[in-house]
């Protein structure tokens, strides 16, 4: 089973994650940029973050024989402080970079005025550097959360198979659907979706334009609930080529409309001794 994990925060795992990723059938993945449990305090520690982004993290995540790629947006848990819309006027920098394969995450998380321009801001810039944009539904009132993404989606030049709406569940899916867009589902141990429900709803309504992630951060999460997924569904009669559908054709699709993604997806293995900018993964080794 190969997988494309469309959503997971590296940044918050270990390097056992990793080998236990690759071990489960993990090949490539997407790093969406998001907070980082406090508010930042200034445009500066998002640079920082972005850089490692394409840096470091598909550095680790090589060592390791995955490919990572990112998105880069000012985030919406953050598009409401004063200190760091400055962000967005520096964003245009890091979307022309190789390892950028869309805008994101943008969307809501309390629906403010601030965060509306944010996130007409922000699916402008998709649509000028021809990337795909990550919409984050909210997770409080989920239902007009989604409502209001889509109004100020129709407002945008972004067509909506360039756009992933995630965090769908069973209250949202329809709309969703109906829109055009692509439907993200975060798959977790306690909240959001799990395997069981995620399995119903593709009995519901099928396998196309579906990306199904574990989007796993430093909270209560699981980076192998993909290959979880995978299981629930041969386990319910659907076939190898659903699974290879849903976990890796998928989001091949969806984010190889950025045109960035490699061809083999793969990387090549690390050299000896392999490190960046002169720091390793490696501790306590001779």
């Amino acid at each position: 089973m190969r997988i494309f994990d469309p959503h997971i925060h590296m940044t918050s795992r270990t390097t056992d994650d990793y080998t236990a990723m690759y071990e489960a059938g993990v090949r490539a993945l997407v790093e969406p940029s998001f907070w980082l449990g406090q508010p930042r305090t200034s445009p500066g520690s998002f640079y920082d973050y972005f850089d490692s982004l394409l840096g470091w993290e598909p550095f680790r995540a090589a060592q390791h024989g995955i490919a990572h790629h990112c998105t880069i947006a000012l985030n919406p848990k953050e598009a409401g402080d004063p200190r760091c819309v400055p962000v967005l006027d520096e964003l245009p920098r890091y979307l022309v970079k190789d390892g950028v394969v869309a805008v994101g995450e943008i969307g809501y998380d309390s629906m403010t005025p601030a965060e509306d321009t944010a996130l007409a801001v922000q699916l402008q810039l998709a649509a000028d550097h021809g990337l795909p944009a990550l919409v984050h539904t909210p997770h409080r009132d989920k239902a007009a959360g989604l409502r209001r993404t889509l109004d100020v989606l129709r407002e945008s030049s972004l067509p909506p198979e360039r756009v992933v709406l995630d965090h769908l569940n069973e209250a949202t899916v329809g709309e969703a659907a109906d829109s055009g867009c692509w439907m993200g589902f975060s798959i977790y141990p306690d909240t959001k979706m799990d395997e069981v429900r995620m399995v119903r709803l593709l009995r519901l309504h099928g396998t196309d334009r579906v990306l199904v992630n574990s989007a796993a951060d430093w909270g209560r999460s699981d980076p192998l609930k993909t290959r979880a997924v995978g299981d629930a569904m041969l386990d319910a009669g659907f076939t190898d080529d659903e699974v290879d559908q849903v976990l890796w054709r998928n989001p091949v699709a969806f984010y190889g409309q950025s045109g960035r993604l490699e061809p083999e997806l793969e990387p090549a293995p690390p050299a000896e001794p392999a490190t960046h900018e002169g720091n390793s993964i490696l501790r306590g080794g001779e």
